[in-house]
């Protein structure tokens, strides 16, 4: 079209041009020149405006797609209070010093529509991964998103599953103390992603839904955390169906339960009995903030059909009080107590407890310094009791 208008006006132009030239008319071969360099200044013109528009289209691109991330860099000292004992796991290492940069995170979205959006997240732990090396390289994330009716979406791929409140929230400014919260790590073995469909959404202004089919865990031994498969190359002949509900009808406050089943953890290796392997999760979780006042509960059970001793009932809790003295300055205390093998056959006494407290300063809303002191006690082996002091640096973006 441009080209057409062009050569028109040219046109156009020619033809007034020779009309006023009275003394003699143009050429043919004059006319043809003269229309040759008029074509080369389209075709110009035309490449212009193509270049023009694919650069639209690509900064268009850009600004539908985003980046993101979030890291944290630890330093701790936990002394275990039974020394270098020789029968100590960690025999060599008496005051448990150690310097970590524990993960770096990278976040990668695209907006295709106004309804349909893909994200991703990318983690390498302990700034090492490879054949000998402390860390990892983990894809935690790739889903796309569909709002398919107002309030209410369906996602597919590989996500964080909605269990409690810390699994789907957890960069190092949202949350206080330097390592996060030891029952969401032991019990719900946060953080925790698996690959299939979930639906999520809001009932009315109040409350919001999780339905998830996913992937499930995988370990005869029912220990929950070393039973995650991350979604590599995972056995799926049994999966795991959770629903979360949560009430938010109440400005700062955040409560909700959590239910998961699945009905073999040990994807069709256990054959003691017809519920061999069947798995029942149930969490509470409260988060409330009012004012410069926050506090955070949760507490979690596993019901196991276990052949493995005393993993049958798996349980932890913990409560966190803090208080927000300046804009910038927050304080708290964390108590926890869990036990990974309360059920049939435990033979012994095996319950945890911590004390945790300590402070959290945000330089900035997304750059945060902790400090915090921990004591430790476990039972029945006394050389994992411990006690010591962390500092850590986090950020997100």
């Amino acid at each position: 079209m441009l080209k057409k208008s062009l050569l028109a006006a040219t046109i156009a132009a020619l033809t007034s041009t020779a009309s006023a030239q009275t003394p003699s008319t143009p050429t043919l071969e004059e006319l043809a020149a003269q229309l040759r360099t008029q074509q080369a200044q389209i075709e110009a013109l035309t490449a212009e405006v193509e270049k023009k528009s694919a650069d639209t289209s690509g900064n268009e691109w850009f600004r539908k797609t985003t980046l993101g991330g979030y890291g944290e860099l630890h330093f701790s000292h936990n002394k275990r209070t039974k020394g270098n004992d020789a029968n100590s796991p960690v025999k060599g290492d008496p005051n448990g010093d150690s310097l970590d940069f524990h993960r770096f995170v990278l976040f990668i979205g695209h907006q295709y529509t106004d309804n349909v959006r893909f994200f991703s997240e990318l983690e390498l732990e302990h700034s090492l991964a490879g054949e000998s090396k402390p860390g990892e390289i983990e894809l935690e994330q790739a889903y796309i998103e569909w709002d398919y009716a107002q309030n209410h979406s369906l996602v597919a791929g590989q996500f964080l599953l909605p269990i409690g409140y810390f699994n789907e929230t957890h960069e190092p400014e949202t949350f206080y103390g330097v390592e996060r919260p030891t029952v969401e790590g032991e019990i719900l073995g946060a953080v925790w992603w698996e690959g299939g469909a979930m639906a999520k959404g809001e009932l009315g202004s109040a409350f919001k839904y999780d339905l998830a089919v996913t992937s499930g865990l995988n370990d005869p031994a029912a220990a929950i955390r070393s039973g995650r498969q991350k979604v590599a190359k995972s056995n799926a002949e049994d999966h795991a169906y959770t629903a979360r509900l949560r009430y938010v009808g109440v400005p700062g406050l955040d409560a909700g339960v959590t239910y998961q089943r699945q009905q073999d953890i040990t994807q069709g290796a256990c054959t003691v009995g017809d519920k061999c392997g069947q798995a029942d999760l149930m969490v509470g979780h409260v988060a409330w903030k009012q004012g410069p006042v926050g506090v955070r509960a949760v507490y979690a059970e596993w019901e196991v059909e276990s052949f493995a001793s005393g993993a049958g009932n798996q349980w932890g809790w913990y409560v966190e009080p803090s208080y927000r003295v300046t804009p910038k300055l927050g304080v708290f205390a964390r108590y926890s107590e869990w036990d990974k093998s309360d059920g049939v056959g435990s033979l012994t006494e095996s319950r945890s407890e911590q004390v945790v407290a300590g402070a959290n300063f945000w330089l900035t809303e997304r750059v945060v310094f902790k400090f915090d002191v921990q004591n430790e006690n476990n039972t029945p082996n006394r050389f994992d009791d411990k006690e010591g002091y962390n500092l850590g640096v986090g950020y997100s973006f």
